[in-house]
């Protein structure tokens, strides 16, 4: 048997389960209208962020794909697709992507369970609290080449900026 042919199903509980348990235990809203995906609504401090998991049993994978209210339109595009390679160079985990459907900007990554691996409440926590914090820490950053005419890097030279001390 091939590595490709080795998909097992007989997991203890459905990742999506533990989502959906992580969901209610945060008192976020969420939506499950399949049994293979939730869509859970989180409240951030510079937007609120629909975070999507998708539960893809043909490579035994939980996607998560976290978007919030910032589309690109054609004329920024390529300026959008720069900073989000600057972005990206910088992440440990997940990446950003643009969906083109929508001209939406979203963070993306998988959470791997191959060989029947189950996901642990644990793991889908930090999952989520790794896409809200990249948003989050890039939000701006995005705000200034849509808005503020900014070009990538200055916008990435900001949003990487951090106040140290007090006054």
């Amino acid at each position: 048997m091939t590595p490709i042919e080795t998909v097992a199903d007989d997991r203890p509980e459905h990742p999506v389960d533990v989502v959906e348990r992580l969901a209610a235990i945060n008192a976020w809203t969420f939506d499950r209208a399949e049994e293979d995906e939730i869509s859970i609504l989180v409240a951030g401090e510079w937007a609120n962020y629909d975070v999507a998991f998708t539960w893809i049993p043909g490579i035994e994978s939980l996607h998560v794909a976290c978007s919030f209210d910032l589309k690109a339109p054609p004329r920024k595009r390529a300026a959008i697709g720069e900073l989000m390679q600057l972005i990206n160079e910088q992440l440990w985990l997940g990446h950003f992507d643009l969906w083109r459907e929508q001209d939406l900007v979203m963070f993306r990554h998988s959470l791997c369970l191959a060989g029947g691996a189950s996901a642990s409440d644990s793991q889908c926590s930090a999952v989520v609290k790794a896409a809200i914090s990249a948003c989050e820490t890039y939000y701006q950053a995005f705000q200034f080449v849509l808005w503020a005419d900014r070009n990538p890097r200055e916008a990435i030279a900001f949003a990487a900026f951090e106040t140290r001390g007090s006054a």
